[in-house]
């Protein structure tokens, strides 16, 4: 019975040397105060109350985000959010535990170092065209830096641009100022086509409308030729045809008008003299025309002797 006193309370002794260590986990243990050894994943052994387990390192990849504050080359002050990836190395865990007291702190003093060096050096618009370039500065600079102390920086990230509110309200104005004008633009070419194309279906109209004139004009002729020549082989001459063909036609208005209800209020002389009236007075201008133009061609050929 006094043996088993003893016993148990070696067994629980012993017991308390074993501990167990997380996968992707380094336990750091300490003997009396001095480093002695790091554990990995698994069941482990440590003396009792000589060696002690005074903190334990993740391996796994960790990210720290920071929100850097800083001015661009046009004067712009700009909110960057920076994301770094770290991971401590296996063969460093005791310079990662060991040197640095806030490691977050020191990358964070690293980062905004960094950032600042660089993007007083861009404006505005090249920082967000050129965020890659700002990343892999950060990556490099802090690589450098904390490998040393044990750390390993797989990636750095701009993870966000975000500047001044007045300065975004600025930009999207200018945004769309520039978007109106571009639509103005385009307006105005589509209005410019559309009269342009409105002009020539206008001209073609005129044109096509002048061509059923012109053949309307000549079928009417053709018809009084005609028309003159089968009253000449019944014995009636051409100024007899004429003023015929025009009473006739004279009638035919007359009765015209009167068959439209709608029509508007035309007066024009019903005589039957009213149709050889019209012929004196055609064939008077005729007349009046030609002598005119062969006086013309008279004057210019005394001209050209004088010459």
């Amino acid at each position: 019975m006094n043996q088993l006193i003893w016993i148990i309370p070696v067994l629980l002794f012993i017991a308390s040397g074993f501990f167990i260590v997380k996968q992707q986990t380094i336990a750091v243990v300490e003997r009396l105060g001095k480093f002695t050894k790091d554990y990995g994943a698994g069941f482990q052994f440590k003396i009792p109350v000589i060696d002690r387990v005074v903190g334990r390192v993740s391996l796994r990849i960790q990210q720290l985000d920071v929100i850097v504050e800083t001015k661009t080359l046009d004067d712009v002050f700009v909110h960057l959010k920076i994301s770094v990836q770290f991971q401590i190395q296996r063969d460093h865990v005791y310079n990662a535990y060991y040197k640095l007291q806030n490691p977050h702190e020191q990358i964070t003093a690293f980062i905004f170092d960094t950032v600042r060096a660089e993007v007083p050096k861009m404006k505005l618009d090249d920082v967000f065209v050129k965020k890659e370039e700002i990343a892999l500065a950060i990556q490099r600079e802090l690589k450098e830096a904390m490998l040393h102390y044990g750390y390993d920086i797989v990636k750095a990230l701009v993870t966000d641009i975000d500047p001044d509110e007045n300065v975004k309200i600025a930009m999207n104005r200018i945004n769309a100022a520039d978007r109106e004008k571009t639509a103005a633009q385009y307006e105005g070419d589509a209005q410019r086509i559309l009269i342009v194309e409105r002009a020539k279906a206008e001209a073609e109209s005129k044109r096509l409308q002048g061509m059923g004139i012109a053949d309307q004009r000549r079928e009417i002729a053709r018809g009084l030729e005609e028309s003159v020549d089968v009253l000449n082989r019944v014995g009636i001459n051409s100024q007899e045809a004429s003023a015929l063909i025009i009473v006739t036609q004279h009638y035919d208005t007359l009765q015209s008008i009167g068959q439209e209800t709608n029509s508007n209020l035309i007066l024009l002389p019903n005589s039957p003299q009213a149709g050889s009236n019209m012929l004196n007075e055609m064939i008077a201008s005729f007349t009046a025309a030609n002598q005119i133009g062969e006086s013309m061609k008279t004057a210019n050929k005394k001209n050209k002797l004088k010459e």
